[in-house]
């Protein structure tokens, strides 16, 4: 019996290990307003550790010497069965794909959940952090390596309404060699705005994708008639 509790222990110890590096995992892309955040990370990673823990201890009641188990095939249908979460977010708009990084963070939570359940901590810790540096800490190196890196961001931006801005906005855009991907535009009713102001300001989202260019921002920020540029990187 008391081997047992001992058993159960670390297999809980193993759950709360997958629940809490899958869950940090899904905190980064939920801070970026993906679909799939904290909750679905959590779950997945879980869920694989799980499935490794049944196949390892949950069918030792019928095993004999003529019985035998592979538990290793348990992670191979996890490596299969987490692509169908995967592909439901990947979609293609514009010519452009969406979700790549978010359905590859799913597959690789559900990697460190598996090897959670199989007790491999040191492993799956240092597979946490490496994903932190691929998603956070690479994308900054490169930017600094080299400025010029094609990419793809976002631009929100606010201008006033009637003057026939977005026209300037999109052939600034051209003229710096970026592809303008996609936008959608709203009208501003942001309180900060003077109340003479509301209803008459725009605000649009610029999908676009060239090199990186400081450059571009300035002379968008210059145009008469904008109120604010922001970058917002990774769009994926």
């Amino acid at each position: 019996m008391e081997t047992q509790l001992t058993m159960w222990a670390w297999q809980a110890l193993y759950l709360f290990e997958a629940l809490v590096l899958s869950t940090s995992i899904g905190m980064e892309r939920q801070a970026k307003h993906k679909d799939a955040g904290t909750r679905t990370h959590a779950l997945v990673g879980v869920g694989a550790a799980l499935f490794v823990i049944i196949g390892e201890y949950g069918f030792m009641n019928v095993l004999s010497t003529n019985v035998k188990i592979d538990p290793s095939r348990i992670a191979a249908q996890i490596v299969s069965g987490i692509s169908f979460i995967g592909a439901g977010i990947v979609f293609t708009q514009r010519s452009h794909v969406h979700g790549l990084t978010t359905a590859a963070s799913i597959w690789m939570t559900a990697a460190i959940g598996t090897a959670c359940g199989a007790g491999m901590f040191v492993p799956a810790l240092v597979c946490t952090i490496l994903y932190f540096i691929a998603v956070r800490l690479l994308p900054f190196l490169v930017r600094l390596v080299v400025p010029d890196f094609s990419s793809d961001d976002i631009l929100r931006l606010q201008y006033r309404d009637g003057q026939g801005i977005l026209r300037s906005i999109l052939s600034v855009c051209t003229n710096h060699d970026i592809s303008v991907e996609g936008f959608s535009t709203r009208k501003s009713d942001d309180m900060d705005n003077e109340p003479s102001q509301r209803g008459h300001i725009v605000s649009a989202n610029l999908e676009i994708r060239g090199r990186d260019s400081k450059a571009l921002i300035s002379d968008l920020s210059s145009i008469d008639g904008v109120i604010s540029v922001t970058r917002i990187n990774n769009i994926d």
